[in-house]
């Protein structure tokens, strides 16, 4: 049996990369893979995913994995850039130099690469891709920077499209999403309360969090907002649950104003009228191609329009956008059978 190692940022009870490990799983699974993951929760992986899981950072059970495997896979998600540690950029090209090293095959799954602020991690991650079999980028800035390094990828779209996704009941809440970032600010969070209590004042309130340790605090604080501005507003604050209790309640909302990126792509796929913040580059591609509005982080935009926009979207287009996108596992087969 082909075995295979998963690196990625999982066990930390994130929805975004917890999905992306479930669909990963899944498809090996149905190519017969025996599959270990690099998890910070290798109790929690085994029991979700009914695979084997090995301590992230257990250098002593990471290495004879990575020795005994036939491939690793690294990613999904935005592991290879320094802005959001330089410490976990170069535990993944470990892993992945580790593997190189075994002479195992590697691929990069759907990642999106950089920001690369330093000469030495643009060096490094060119140095160690160069020498991957497969690499797949979610962007198109991620390619051209790929490219420009004459390194061969294959631009695909985000794996979680392959979910299927059930859109639960409507409702009638609104789903607020947000999470703890260098450039989130008052000034936005008292714009976006003020408009909620403008144009909601008569619907529930339900605070999202998709990552507890990054999102639950930023949560407190904006229903703090919120309930200055109105005491009586209905309002929950929902902690980070597993994908399927996630989206089973996202998807009951009847609209969604979202921050991360995979909040954004849960509101569309249950074609629920969703605005983004945007925060990262990712998220306003992701606006741009969905046509849906779009919030800036200083806050400027007219809110009564960003909402107008909103409530005039059609769940149809925006179930048809996500029609259009389906993961292409053609050239990872390919690897994988080599």
């Amino acid at each position: 049996m082909t075995k295979a190692v998963l690196s990625g940022y999982f066990g930390f009870n994130n929805f975004g990369d917890e999905a992306i490990l479930s669909v990963l799983i899944n498809r090996l699974k149905l190519l017969n893979i025996d599959i270990t993951v690099f998890s910070g929760n290798p109790k929690f992986s085994e029991k979700l995913y009914g695979v084997r899981a090995v301590k992230s950072f257990n250098f002593f059970k990471v290495i004879p994995a990575l020795f005994k495997t036939d491939i690793l896979f690294s990613g999904g998600g935005s592991l290879l850039q320094d802005v959001t540690s330089t410490k976990s950029l170069l535990y993944y090209c470990f892993i992945i130099f580790s593997a190189l090293i075994f002479r195992k095959k590697v691929i990069i799954f759907a990642q999106g690469i950089g920001p690369l602020t330093h000469k030495y991690t643009r060096f490094i991650v060119k140095f160690l891709l160069k020498r991957c079999n497969y690499v797949s980028v979610r962007d198109d800035n991620s390619a051209n920077l790929l490219k420009s390094w004459g390194i061969n990828c294959e631009t695909v779209c985000d794996p979680i499209y392959s979910i299927h996704v059930n859109r639960s009941e409507n409702k009638g809440t609104v789903g607020i999403q947000l999470r703890s970032y260098p450039t989130i600010n008052y000034n936005l969070l008292t714009k976006l309360a003020e408009q909620i209590v403008i144009d909601f004042n008569d619907k529930k309130i339900e605070l999202f969090s998709f990552q507890n340790s990054v999102d639950l605090n930023l949560l407190k604080k904006f229903e703090g907002i919120l309930k200055a501005l109105k005491p009586d507003i209905d309002t929950e604050i929902i902690p980070a649950k597993s994908l399927k209790e996630t989206l089973n309640r996202v998807t009951s909302c009847e609209y969604l104003i979202a921050m991360r990126f995979h909040a954004v792509l849960a509101g569309l796929m249950a074609g629920i009228k969703t605005c983004a913040i945007n925060y990262d580059i990712k998220v306003e591609k992701l606006a741009d191609d969905a046509k849906i509005p779009l919030i800036s982080m200083i806050g400027e935009n007219d809110f009564t329009e960003i909402f107008e926009e909103m409530k005039n979207l059609s769940s149809e287009n925006l179930l048809k956008f996500v029609q259009t996108k389906k993961f292409d596992w053609t050239n990872i087969e390919k690897v994988i059978n080599s």
